[in-house]
Protein backbone atom coordinates (compact mmCIF):
# COMPACT_ATOMS: atom_id res chain seq x y z
CA UNK A 1 0.00 0.00 0.00
CA UNK A 2 2.84 2.35 0.74
CA UNK A 3 4.37 1.44 -2.35
CA UNK A 4 0.94 2.22 -4.37
CA UNK A 5 0.54 5.51 -2.71
CA UNK A 6 4.24 6.85 -2.99
CA UNK A 7 4.05 6.20 -6.73
CA UNK A 8 0.12 8.27 -6.99
CA UNK A 9 1.94 10.87 -4.98
CA UNK A 10 5.09 11.11 -7.26
CA UNK A 11 2.55 11.01 -10.27
CA UNK A 12 0.73 13.83 -9.00
CA UNK A 13 3.53 15.60 -7.89
CA UNK A 14 4.61 15.22 -11.55
CA UNK A 15 1.62 16.76 -12.78
CA UNK A 16 1.23 19.87 -11.12
CA UNK A 17 2.01 21.88 -14.31
CA UNK A 18 -0.44 20.26 -16.08
CA UNK A 19 -3.30 20.24 -13.36
CA UNK A 20 -2.87 23.81 -12.68
CA UNK A 21 -3.39 24.77 -16.29
CA UNK A 22 -6.10 21.72 -16.99
CA UNK A 23 -8.20 21.73 -14.01
CA UNK A 24 -7.47 25.07 -13.03
CA UNK A 25 -8.56 26.43 -16.13
CA UNK A 26 -11.28 24.05 -16.26
CA UNK A 27 -12.87 25.35 -12.67
CA UNK A 28 -12.27 29.23 -13.48
CA UNK A 29 -14.31 28.61 -16.56
CA UNK A 30 -17.11 26.24 -14.68
CA UNK A 31 -17.16 26.70 -11.02
CA UNK A 32 -20.47 29.25 -9.62
CA UNK A 33 -22.07 29.55 -12.90
CA UNK A 34 -25.12 27.81 -14.33
CA UNK A 35 -24.34 26.03 -17.05
CA UNK A 36 -26.32 27.59 -20.57
CA UNK A 37 -24.90 27.14 -23.99
CA UNK A 38 -22.91 30.24 -23.80
CA UNK A 39 -20.91 28.44 -20.96
CA UNK A 40 -20.70 24.87 -22.95
CA UNK A 41 -19.19 26.93 -26.01
CA UNK A 42 -16.04 28.89 -23.81
CA UNK A 43 -15.73 24.79 -22.01
CA UNK A 44 -15.40 23.82 -25.78
CA UNK A 45 -12.54 26.67 -26.62
CA UNK A 46 -10.74 25.71 -23.13
CA UNK A 47 -10.23 21.90 -23.49
CA UNK A 48 -9.30 22.29 -27.18
CA UNK A 49 -6.76 24.62 -25.57
CA UNK A 50 -6.02 22.74 -23.20
CA UNK A 51 -4.12 19.90 -25.65
CA UNK A 52 -7.27 16.72 -25.06
CA UNK A 53 -7.49 17.45 -28.81
CA UNK A 54 -10.62 18.14 -31.25
CA UNK A 55 -11.69 14.98 -31.68
CA UNK A 56 -11.37 14.23 -27.64
CA UNK A 57 -13.59 17.68 -27.56
CA UNK A 58 -16.06 17.09 -29.55
CA UNK A 59 -17.25 13.74 -27.68
CA UNK A 60 -16.40 15.21 -24.01
CA UNK A 61 -18.61 18.76 -25.29
CA UNK A 62 -21.88 16.28 -27.32
CA UNK A 63 -21.61 14.33 -23.43
CA UNK A 64 -22.60 17.68 -21.65
CA UNK A 65 -24.81 18.78 -23.89
CA UNK A 66 -26.85 15.62 -23.83
CA UNK A 67 -26.90 16.26 -19.85
CA UNK A 68 -28.16 19.88 -20.47
CA UNK A 69 -30.91 18.94 -22.56
CA UNK A 70 -32.14 15.99 -20.39
CA UNK A 71 -31.72 18.76 -17.22
CA UNK A 72 -29.46 16.63 -15.62
CA UNK A 73 -26.78 19.09 -15.72
CA UNK A 74 -27.92 22.62 -14.64
CA UNK A 75 -24.66 24.20 -12.90
CA UNK A 76 -21.05 24.40 -13.97
CA UNK A 77 -19.86 22.76 -11.00
CA UNK A 78 -21.57 19.35 -11.62
CA UNK A 79 -19.95 19.25 -15.13
CA UNK A 80 -16.41 18.74 -13.88
CA UNK A 81 -17.08 15.07 -12.87
CA UNK A 82 -18.72 14.55 -15.88
CA UNK A 83 -15.70 15.04 -17.49
CA UNK A 84 -13.71 13.16 -15.12
CA UNK A 85 -15.75 10.11 -15.74
CA UNK A 86 -16.23 10.78 -19.07
CA UNK A 87 -12.22 10.77 -19.39
CA UNK A 88 -11.96 7.23 -17.94
CA UNK A 89 -14.50 5.73 -20.40
CA UNK A 90 -11.85 6.48 -23.48
CA UNK A 91 -9.39 3.67 -22.08
CA UNK A 92 -10.99 0.29 -21.92
CA UNK A 93 -9.20 -2.52 -19.55
CA UNK A 94 -5.91 -3.06 -21.69
CA UNK A 95 -2.65 -5.24 -21.18
CA UNK A 96 0.00 -1.88 -20.83
CA UNK A 97 2.61 -4.00 -19.85
CA UNK A 98 5.91 -4.42 -21.63
CA UNK A 99 5.44 -6.88 -24.54
CA UNK A 100 8.20 -9.57 -23.80
CA UNK A 101 9.68 -12.74 -26.14
CA UNK A 102 8.03 -15.85 -25.19
CA UNK A 103 9.72 -17.97 -22.47
CA UNK A 104 12.59 -19.18 -23.51
CA UNK A 105 12.84 -17.66 -26.99
CA UNK A 106 14.78 -14.31 -25.55
CA UNK A 107 16.47 -12.07 -25.88
CA UNK A 108 13.78 -9.52 -25.83
CA UNK A 109 14.21 -6.77 -28.27
CA UNK A 110 13.02 -3.27 -27.95
CA UNK A 111 13.66 -0.45 -30.18
CA UNK A 112 13.02 3.20 -29.25
CA UNK A 113 12.59 5.79 -31.59
CA UNK A 114 11.58 9.88 -31.34
CA UNK A 115 13.01 12.92 -32.97
CA UNK A 116 16.28 14.66 -31.55
CA UNK A 117 15.76 16.49 -28.03
CA UNK A 118 12.47 14.57 -27.07
CA UNK A 119 14.17 12.83 -24.00
CA UNK A 120 15.02 9.41 -26.01
CA UNK A 121 18.24 8.50 -24.03
CA UNK A 122 16.95 9.55 -20.81
CA UNK A 123 13.68 7.19 -21.35
CA UNK A 124 16.33 4.34 -22.24
CA UNK A 125 18.10 4.30 -18.65
CA UNK A 126 14.72 4.71 -17.04
CA UNK A 127 13.78 1.57 -18.81
CA UNK A 128 17.30 -0.35 -17.68
CA UNK A 129 17.19 1.26 -14.06
CA UNK A 130 13.19 -0.57 -14.60
CA UNK A 131 14.30 -3.92 -15.92
CA UNK A 132 17.49 -4.63 -14.06
CA UNK A 133 15.82 -4.18 -10.68
CA UNK A 134 13.32 -6.67 -12.23
CA UNK A 135 15.87 -8.82 -12.44
CA UNK A 136 17.23 -8.90 -15.96
CA UNK A 137 20.35 -8.31 -17.52
CA UNK A 138 20.09 -5.43 -20.15
CA UNK A 139 22.11 -5.13 -22.95
CA UNK A 140 21.81 -1.80 -24.99
CA UNK A 141 22.53 -0.76 -28.72
CA UNK A 142 23.91 2.77 -29.42
CA UNK A 143 22.24 3.03 -33.21
CA UNK A 144 22.40 7.05 -33.46
CA UNK A 145 25.90 6.74 -35.17
CA UNK A 146 25.57 10.32 -36.35
CA UNK A 147 25.68 12.19 -33.29
CA UNK A 148 28.45 10.96 -31.23
CA UNK A 149 27.24 13.18 -28.37
CA UNK A 150 24.58 10.66 -28.38
CA UNK A 151 26.97 7.64 -28.37
CA UNK A 152 28.75 9.32 -25.39
CA UNK A 153 25.73 9.60 -23.27
CA UNK A 154 24.18 6.11 -23.65
CA UNK A 155 27.87 5.21 -22.38
CA UNK A 156 27.43 7.06 -19.16
CA UNK A 157 23.76 5.81 -18.69
CA UNK A 158 25.06 2.47 -19.07
CA UNK A 159 28.17 2.75 -16.68
CA UNK A 160 26.13 4.03 -14.05
CA UNK A 161 23.28 1.44 -14.46
CA UNK A 162 25.87 -1.58 -15.20
CA UNK A 163 24.36 -2.11 -18.39
CA UNK A 164 26.42 -3.52 -21.27
CA UNK A 165 26.63 -1.67 -24.62
CA UNK A 166 27.52 -2.47 -28.30
CA UNK A 167 28.37 0.72 -30.55
CA UNK A 168 29.73 1.59 -34.32
CA UNK A 169 31.79 3.73 -35.64
CA UNK A 170 30.64 7.36 -35.87
CA UNK A 171 28.77 7.64 -39.51
CA UNK A 172 28.42 4.30 -39.73
CA UNK A 173 25.02 1.83 -40.41
CA UNK A 174 22.50 2.04 -37.56
CA UNK A 175 20.84 -1.14 -38.94
CA UNK A 176 24.75 -3.00 -38.71
CA UNK A 177 24.99 -1.90 -34.84
CA UNK A 178 21.11 -3.19 -34.24
CA UNK A 179 22.65 -6.53 -35.70
CA UNK A 180 25.86 -6.76 -34.01
CA UNK A 181 24.13 -5.51 -30.62
CA UNK A 182 21.22 -8.43 -31.29
CA UNK A 183 24.08 -11.31 -32.23
CA UNK A 184 26.17 -9.86 -28.93
CA UNK A 185 22.87 -10.57 -27.01
CA UNK A 186 22.20 -14.38 -28.12
CA UNK A 187 25.66 -15.05 -27.28
CA UNK A 188 25.61 -13.73 -24.14
CA UNK A 189 22.63 -14.81 -22.77
CA UNK A 190 21.11 -11.29 -22.27
CA UNK A 191 17.76 -11.17 -21.37
CA UNK A 192 16.93 -7.48 -22.88
CA UNK A 193 18.06 -5.80 -25.75
CA UNK A 194 17.08 -1.95 -25.75
CA UNK A 195 18.11 -0.50 -29.12
CA UNK A 196 18.57 3.46 -29.17
CA UNK A 197 17.71 4.71 -32.73
CA UNK A 198 18.82 8.26 -33.88
CA UNK A 199 16.67 10.98 -33.75
CA UNK A 200 14.79 10.60 -36.53
CA UNK A 201 12.89 13.66 -37.84
CA UNK A 202 9.51 12.42 -38.66
CA UNK A 203 10.08 14.72 -41.74
CA UNK A 204 13.10 13.36 -43.05
CA UNK A 205 12.39 10.50 -45.68
CA UNK A 206 15.12 8.55 -46.03
CA UNK A 207 15.76 8.25 -42.56
CA UNK A 208 12.55 7.27 -41.76
CA UNK A 209 13.51 4.48 -44.25
CA UNK A 210 16.53 3.74 -42.08
CA UNK A 211 14.41 3.62 -38.83
CA UNK A 212 12.36 0.28 -41.16
CA UNK A 213 15.74 -1.25 -42.23
CA UNK A 214 16.61 -1.71 -38.22
CA UNK A 215 13.34 -3.18 -37.78
CA UNK A 216 14.31 -5.64 -40.42
CA UNK A 217 16.95 -6.47 -39.30
CA UNK A 218 15.97 -7.06 -35.91
CA UNK A 219 13.64 -9.28 -37.27
CA UNK A 220 15.71 -11.68 -39.12
CA UNK A 221 18.14 -11.60 -36.29
CA UNK A 222 15.52 -12.80 -33.18
CA UNK A 223 12.55 -14.24 -34.32
CA UNK A 224 9.38 -12.11 -33.77
CA UNK A 225 11.63 -9.06 -32.98
CA UNK A 226 11.59 -6.55 -32.49
CA UNK A 227 9.07 -7.79 -29.64
CA UNK A 228 8.23 -3.51 -28.61
CA UNK A 229 8.84 -0.46 -29.97
CA UNK A 230 8.41 2.64 -27.80
CA UNK A 231 8.01 5.93 -29.32
CA UNK A 232 9.07 8.49 -26.90
CA UNK A 233 6.85 11.81 -27.18
CA UNK A 234 8.09 14.78 -25.97
CA UNK A 235 4.98 15.83 -23.15
CA UNK A 236 6.14 19.62 -23.68
CA UNK A 237 5.48 19.14 -27.36
CA UNK A 238 1.80 18.92 -27.10
CA UNK A 239 -0.22 18.27 -30.40
CA UNK A 240 3.12 18.45 -32.05
CA UNK A 241 3.23 14.70 -30.42
CA UNK A 242 0.48 13.43 -32.19
CA UNK A 243 1.96 14.12 -35.73
CA UNK A 244 4.96 12.87 -34.94
CA UNK A 245 2.98 9.73 -33.53
CA UNK A 246 1.40 8.96 -36.88
CA UNK A 247 4.23 9.19 -38.96
CA UNK A 248 5.97 7.10 -36.89
CA UNK A 249 3.68 4.47 -36.64
CA UNK A 250 3.80 4.13 -40.22
CA UNK A 251 7.27 3.36 -40.13
CA UNK A 252 7.72 2.09 -37.34
CA UNK A 253 4.89 -0.28 -36.16
CA UNK A 254 4.80 1.75 -32.73
CA UNK A 255 3.23 -0.19 -30.23
CA UNK A 256 3.52 1.52 -27.25
CA UNK A 257 4.08 6.03 -26.32
CA UNK A 258 7.11 6.53 -23.19
CA UNK A 259 5.68 10.31 -22.47
CA UNK A 260 8.66 12.02 -21.36
CA UNK A 261 9.23 15.06 -19.54
CA UNK A 262 5.70 14.80 -18.29
CA UNK A 263 6.51 16.71 -15.24
CA UNK A 264 7.87 19.67 -17.14
CA UNK A 265 5.03 21.03 -18.88
CA UNK A 266 1.36 21.97 -19.01
CA UNK A 267 0.59 19.95 -21.59
CA UNK A 268 -0.28 17.09 -20.24
CA UNK A 269 -3.75 16.70 -21.89
CA UNK A 270 -1.70 15.54 -24.54
CA UNK A 271 -1.78 11.85 -23.21
CA UNK A 272 -6.07 12.14 -23.96
CA UNK A 273 -5.61 13.35 -27.30
CA UNK A 274 -3.22 10.16 -27.98
CA UNK A 275 -5.11 7.72 -26.87
CA UNK A 276 -8.26 9.07 -28.51
CA UNK A 277 -7.32 9.86 -31.75
CA UNK A 278 -4.52 7.40 -32.61
CA UNK A 279 -5.00 4.27 -30.43
CA UNK A 280 -1.56 3.66 -28.88
CA UNK A 281 -1.21 2.99 -25.21
CA UNK A 282 0.87 5.45 -23.43
CA UNK A 283 2.73 2.62 -21.86
CA UNK A 284 5.21 4.58 -19.63
CA UNK A 285 5.79 8.45 -18.29
CA UNK A 286 8.62 10.28 -17.14
CA UNK A 287 7.90 11.93 -14.09
CA UNK A 288 11.63 13.42 -13.28
CA UNK A 289 14.65 13.00 -14.40
CA UNK A 290 16.45 10.46 -12.36
CA UNK A 291 16.28 6.72 -13.53
CA UNK A 292 13.53 6.25 -10.56
CA UNK A 293 11.21 8.25 -12.60
CA UNK A 294 9.53 6.66 -14.60
CA UNK A 295 6.54 5.01 -14.25
CA UNK A 296 4.19 2.47 -15.87
CA UNK A 297 1.06 4.40 -17.14
CA UNK A 298 -2.64 3.99 -15.07
CA UNK A 299 -4.90 5.63 -17.19
CA UNK A 300 -7.55 5.97 -13.65
CA UNK A 301 -4.80 7.39 -11.63
CA UNK A 302 -3.60 9.58 -14.14
CA UNK A 303 -7.30 11.51 -14.67
CA UNK A 304 -7.81 11.48 -11.09
CA UNK A 305 -4.36 13.00 -10.68
CA UNK A 306 -5.08 15.64 -13.28
CA UNK A 307 -8.22 16.37 -11.91
CA UNK A 308 -6.86 17.16 -8.33
CA UNK A 309 -8.88 13.98 -6.60
CA UNK A 310 -7.47 13.13 -3.26
CA UNK A 311 -4.90 9.98 -3.32
CA UNK A 312 -7.44 8.12 -0.70
CA UNK A 313 -10.25 8.57 -3.57
CA UNK A 314 -8.08 7.39 -6.51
Amino acid sequence: MGLVSGALAKLRSGLTRTRDAFAGRLRSVLMGRTLDEALIRELEATLIGSDVGVQTTTRLIAKVREGHKAGTLTRGDDVLEVLRAELKQLWPDADRSLHMAPEGAGPTVILVTGVNGAGKTTSIAKLCKMLTDDGHRVLVGACDTFRAGAVRQLEIWAGRLGVEIVKGQEGGDPASVAFDACAAAKARGVDVVILDTAGRLHTQDPLMRQLEKIYKVVGKQIEGGPHEVLLVLDATSGQNALRQAEQFTASAKVTGIFLAKLDGTAKGGVVVAIRDQLGLPVKFVGVGETPDDVQPFDPASFIDALFDVPIESA
